[in-house]
């Protein structure tokens, strides 16, 4: 009993000061959210942010990676399944067959223009493959989330929530001005927002920009988006390993990863739809799910060195660019053409 004990307690006691560390540097990702200035910033970029700060002005210690690693998975993929409980089927019944038509072919289509568009660029392929998963669903969740099969370990996730995080900040302060000078009502502005803005929180400020109405219908669009992380997720495993294998031929092909998280959070959305979860309890399980994502993300930024990130150059970013473009006008166009509240 005393063989099995020790090394688990030993694992536990090198892992600690990784994550004490990444779990200040959340907390005051938390805490900035709280300034006016950034209340529209995703506190899980803000703690990515201060962690590379952390790593490249001031410094990591040999004994913190440890414990980074181990923020890396577990809690990763507990704030991923935890990201289910934000959404119910109801809400996705809300938005209408034709609303969630327009959802899933605007992510179809904006994630194959990403890869193609990369491959063009020559960005590097998992690289374009986390731009595109952040511009297509949810930005940072779904970049991190897809970087569990994808598994890029040469700086591309700080690199893909930069490019990512800019263009949606760009879309979130542009996208009240469009509203008017397309002159869009509030129902196929908010779907048009909930379709092609990149995160949750970026979403909220432009659609509340528009109006209760548009606010609202944003929200729910965006979180129903939020849905299709899953099957994303479960086929780019999938695409691959089958790449992995024509790369070496054809031979033993590696199985794709199993990215059970996934399967936890699709339980989780019928858990919400159920209504065993009490309401009052909601907002604590949002904070505990974007405290935990935080703890994460705190972890990708200790990990980073801007060096790495520099030597990307700048085709990544115009590939961001072009798959924010792209996502903004096949998402107006699809609303324009086939939501009959539109006009």
């Amino acid at each position: 009993m005393t063989g099995t004990t020790l090394p688990v307690t030993g694992r536990a006691a090198a892992a600690l000061p990784g994550v004490l560390l990444a779990g200040a540097v959340a907390a005051g990702g938390l805490a900035l959210r709280r300034l006016p200035v950034l209340a529209a910033v995703s506190p899980l970029l803000l703690a990515i942010l201060l962690g590379m700060l952390v790593r490249n002005l001031v410094g990591v210690p040999g004994t913190a990676h440890a414990g980074l690693a181990l923020c890396l998975r577990r809690p990763l993929r507990l704030g991923i399944v935890l990201l289910g409980l934000q959404l119910t089927l109801l809400q996705v019944y809300e938005i209408g067959a034709l609303g969630l038509a327009i959802l899933v072919a605007t992510v179809a289509a904006t994630w194959t223009f990403t890869i193609y568009a990369g491959r063009l660029l020559r960005v590097d392929h998992k690289l374009a493959q986390l731009i595109g998963a952040g511009t297509a669903i949810c930005g940072a969740s779904a970049i991190v989330a897809a970087n569990a099969v994808v598994r890029d370990r040469d700086g591309g996730v700080p690199y893909a929530l930069a490019v990512v995080t800019l263009y949606g900040t760009i879309a979130m302060l542009t996208y009240p001005l469009a509203m008017h000078a397309l002159g869009l009502s509030q129902h196929a502005y908010g779907l048009w927002v909930g379709a092609s803005v990149h995160e949750v929180a970026q979403v909220v400020a432009a659609g509340f920009a528009g109006g209760q109405q548009a606010g609202q219908l944003g929200t729910i669009a965006k979180l129903t988006r939020v849905l299709l992380l899953a099957p994303m997720v479960l086929l780019l495993g999938a695409w691959t390993a089958r790449s992995a294998g024509a790369d070496r031929g054809g031979a033993a092909a590696p199985r794709p990863p199993a990215p059970w998280f996934v399967f936890g959070f699709l339980a989780m959305v019928l858990v919400a739809s159920s209504g065993i979860v009490p309401t009052g309890a909601r907002g604590g399980i949002a904070l505990a799910t974007q405290s935990i994502l935080a703890l994460a993300l705190a972890a990708v930024g200790l990990e980073t060195d801007f060096r790495r990130i520099v030597a990307r150059g700048w085709r990544a970013l115009l590939l961001g660019g072009l798959a924010t473009l792209f996502i903004a006008a096949t998402s107006l166009a699809l609303v324009l053409l086939f939501e009959p509240r539109a006009a």
